[in-house]
């Protein structure tokens, strides 16, 4: 194994991280491929699979591409469209647009895509490939910023970003995409997101912290409750936010998301409007959150998911300067 490649295992599988390096346009059709399968929203491609060749740090650009591929019981790997399971697609940019690529501790890699075939999740591949990601962009690039956006409202990347890599948001950007729909979003739910900045040189992994079990109504922000709709694939429970305190104070503020909100989305995907605008809820409120209380000076510092049965996914914020 050479550093641009990796073997890692889990739940008794192998899979190989590796970095594209093709010179043939047509290894790179699979990528868009199967950034449709994942996302199924045509008109968001990634470029036409000449010039992804051509972006390519190993031929004439400066963007990094992962591939990720289910190892064989004898070892093999097709690495065809077939085969790739998982990839991970960004960057070279900078951070501020004056100095622009003048000075080499102005750059920052963006990060804009790392997507994973379905039957594939719950394997661990959205950190490894990170981490894969992180040891190549600091080592390889000589950068020390990696950046990113997702959707605040999904807990899986919150998990990940927020948690496990201790990821910085840097901003609240409202309908960053437009009208952005597909398996994973929908037209008429604004695509807002955070904008993150991870400092590679910080240690990765903050271990379990435990929960906050006992968040007291005065440091909860966001009210809502739990109820049985008429989904678009039978009942289903889910919570449906009633409203947020926006005069909540403290150093320790606590802001509670869905537990699956791509599954709120697909399951409220009905012509009922009372239904249908349950995650437009969540956007509009929880967007008036952040807004507010990232501009008071709190900072959003983790996030958790408090134990089963009753799981409930929260941010934390936590208050570090004056207004």
């Amino acid at each position: 194994m050479n550093n641009w490649q990796r073997l890692i295992s889990a739940k008794g599988k192998t899979f190989l991280l590796r970095v594209e390096a093709s010179g043939d346009s047509a290894d790179y059709e699979k990528y868009e491929l199967l950034r449709n399968e994942i996302w199924g929203f045509p008109e968001d491609s990634l470029p036409g699979s000449r010039n992804l060749m051509c972006e390519n740090f190993l031929h004439d650009g400066g963007a990094l591409i992962i591939s990720v591929y289910e190892v064989g019981p004898k070892a093999e790997v097709t690495a065809d469209a077939a085969g790739l399971v998982a990839f991970s697609y960004g960057f070279v940019g900078v951070k501020d647009k004056h100095i622009a690529f003048q000075k080499t501790d102005n750059l920052r890699f963006y990060s804009q895509y790392t997507g994973i075939r379905g039957e594939y999740r719950g394997y661990g591949l959205g950190v490894a490939v990170k981490e894969f990601q992180r040891e190549l962009v600091g080592g390889l690039f000589g950068i020390s910023t990696i950046t990113c956006t997702y959707d605040p409202l999904t807990g899986v990347n919150a998990r990940r970003n927020v948690h496990h890599f201790q990821m910085d948001v840097e901003e609240y950007r409202v309908a960053t995409y437009g009208e952005f729909g597909g398996l994973l979003n929908r037209l008429d739910v604004p695509s807002d997101r955070f904008f993150m900045s991870w400092d590679l040189r910080r240690s990765v992994g903050r271990g379990e912290r435990p929960p906050a079990t006992a968040i007291s109504e005065r440091q909860d922000i966001v009210r809502c409750q739990e109820e049985v709709v008429a989904g678009r694939t039978g009942p289903v429970l889910l919570e449906t936010l009633s409203g947020v305190n926006l005069e909540a104070d403290g150093r320790t503020l606590y802001v509670r998301i869905p537990r699956d909100f791509y599954l709120m989305l697909g399951e409220t995907d009905v012509q009922a409007p009372e239904i249908r605008n349950i995650p437009v809820r969540w956007r509009l409120e929880t967007r008036r959150v952040f807004q507010t209380f990232l501009a008071r000076g709190y900072r959003v510092d983790d996030f958790f998911t408090t134990p089963a049965p009753s799981s409930k996914n929260y941010y934390t914020l936590l208050k570090t300067r004056t207004e």
